[in-house]
């Protein structure tokens, strides 16, 4: 694995070190992270809710709030239209309880993943009809739904659009469109998620109806859930949003959220993004991966503590079988890869099969793309010869973009740099499969699908003490955009006998620099063993964490990487 250290500025590392009275460490660490001065620095530090942007800067929010007004005042029923993943269904949901709140008749909708697919769907629109709606407002989904939008229109429904996935030059003819990335929006923070532009909206709702924040606030549990799980960089607005959110989401009584802490072992914990990720947003997912989405919604809005205990359960026995099914297609996809990818001259996986569920083509496209280090897109093809597809990428290579050079051979597609889903006609597999290819190899080189690791610079480990777990702390909430620092230790001594754990996946042992000893955990890292045993001194690629065990709180390094010292 390759060791990339982030570059800062010499001179500014001086004046943090100076201005703070802090070691180097701490000063790079921050210079990495844009922290050029006290003055800087400060905000960061305290995320605080003043550091919100004016909702109405935001392209179209004025005339989505008199829209949604008018409504309100007429009582005449608005349908929300969420996406079936975390970002869609806790912004469908904080939309539903803001907007009841608020006044409004309102309900909610979340489209069939394998009958209506990704996006605003005729289904919806006709739903919308059926209870006398004439407005829908879309959470996370809905900015190149064109020909769904015209429909709507035909039918006398407005569309209101809140998103964040990037646009196509042509938007649809909805009556607003609520979305950072628009060329000809000046709103100030590109980085929200879908909930994260819903949640503006209803600031400027409250704003301009007269309502205090603070009936409002308390809905940023449900958007903190969506920001961590969708992945955006926790920056700026996201990072006061999670700030706050974290801190309220284990003492908040919202019934939903506490069934899920619960079930996920999570409840009455010290909360943070990795957990949110990994323990809640799963069986979230696994409702709209495997069934219906709209009973996370139901969870999510739920004031009966019991049916929200019954739903967790539900979504837990949900994901447990998800979590089987993904297996057999990774392990499937992984067996296609090794017979037919030519990593000397593709630089890009492009895999279909036919069966294979398309809820988990998302999760199995993250597995192919780390196995072998390039982007990856994993089709599933149905009795139709329809194909549905979840890509995801590399640094290098921005989805979107390619997508749509290669957009001829597709049916639809929409997504990020770095995530993206599309549809296609089984005849035009082969054809995409290459021009994608073509692509991948135009625009990266053999260096960019090395296995790396970023890391914040070389420390030695008596840089560890007070100071600096304090500093660890503060400069969380960790996330895209603000990863937790990533170190490394030259020359480190291994002390006492190292111990392959964890059915022989992981390594435990103990390290030695000077005086200073630390214990140190490896997952996944047991091919790193042989280095230990030889006698030799190592460098090591690590976080510094907390390890709670038992009632005892110790500092361990967590080893992402291992190497014989001088040797690179």
């Amino acid at each position: 694995m390759r060791w990339k250290f982030i570059d800062s500025n010499p001179e500014t590392i001086a004046r943090l070190k100076r201005e703070f009275r802090c070691s180097e460490i701490i000063a790079r660490v921050m210079a990495n992270r844009g922290l050029a001065s006290v003055r800087d620095s400060k905000p960061f530090f305290n995320p605080t809710l003043d550091q919100f942007h004016d909702p109405f800067l935001m392209k179209d929010m004025d005339r989505a709030v008199t829209r949604i007004r008018e409504n309100i005042t007429k009582q005449i029923p608005i349908l929300i239209f969420g996406d079936y993943d975390v970002d869609g269904t806790t912004g469908a949901s904080m939309l539903f309880l803001a907007l009841r709140t608020l006044g409004a008749t309102v309900s909610t909708y979340i489209p069939d993943r394998e009958r209506e697919g990704y996006g605003l769907s005729l289904p919806g629109i006709d739903q919308a009809k059926s209870i006398g709606a004439d407005l829908i407002i879309t959470c996370d989904c809905g900015i190149n739904a064109i020909n769904q939008v015209a429909y709507a229109n035909s039918r006398g429904i407005d569309v209101i659009i809140t998103d964040h996935h990037t646009p196509d030059e042509t938007l649809p003819e909805a009556v607003a469109i609520l979305n950072p990335k628009r060329s000809d929006c000046d709103y100030p923070f590109k980085g929200l998620c879908g909930g994260g532009v819903a949640f503006k909206l209803v600031c400027a709702l409250a704003e301009e109806m007269g309502v205090d924040f603070d009936q409002i606030r308390d809905l940023l549990d449900l958007i903190t859930l969506g920001t961590a799980a969708d992945m955006v960089p926790i920056l700026e607005e996201n990072r006061v949003i999670v700030h706050q959110g974290l801190e309220m989401l284990p003492i908040h009584g919202r019934p939903g959220l506490k069934a899920l802490l619960e079930t996920a072992g999570l409840l009455d914990k010290t909360l943070s993004v990795g957990q949110l990720v990994f323990g809640l947003a799963p069986r979230i997912n696994a409702a709209g991966r495997l069934g219906d989405a709209n009973r996370s919604v139901e969870l999510l809005t739920t004031s009966d503590f019991e049916r929200a205990r019954e739903l967790a359960r539900e979504l837990d026995r949900e994901n447990r079988r998800r979590q089987e099914i993904q297996q057999t297609v990774v392990d499937e996809a992984i067996r296609m890869a090794n017979a037919h990818l030519d990593p000397d001259n593709e630089y890009a996986v492009v895999l279909a099969g036919y069966g294979w569920h398309p809820g988990v083509v998302g999760i199995v496209a993250s597995r192919i793309r780390e196995e072998f280090h390039r982007p990856a897109i994993i089709i599933s093809i149905d009795e139709t010869g329809l194909g549905k597809g979840s890509a995801r990428s590399i640094p290098g290579l921005d989805l979107y973009q390619v997508l749509t050079n290669v957009s001829e051979y597709l049916e639809g597609y929409g997504g990020h740099p770095m995530a993206a889903g599309l549809t296609l006609r089984e005849d035009n597999l082969i054809s995409f499969r290459k021009a994608f290819i073509a692509q991948a190899n135009e625009l990266l080189s053999p260096r960019d699908l090395e296995p790396s690791i970023t890391l914040d610079g070389e420390m030695r480990l008596t840089d560890i003490n007070g100071r600096f777990m304090d500093f660890l702390e503060k400069l969380g909430p960790y996330g895209p955009g603000n990863m937790r620092p990533k170190f490394a230790a030259r020359r480190v001594e291994v002390v006492g006998n190292p111990r392959v754990i964890g059915n022989g996946d992981h390594i435990r042992f103990k390290v030695r620099q000077g005086h200073t000893v630390y214990p140190a955990i490896g997952f996944n890292q047991s091919q790193h063993y042989e280095k230990l045993i030889k006698g030799f001194p190592v460098d090591l690629a690590f976080v510094v964490e907390i390890n709670e065990w038992q009632g005892q709180t110790t500092i361990q390094l967590n080893i992402r990487d291992i190497k014989l010292s001088n040797i690179r």
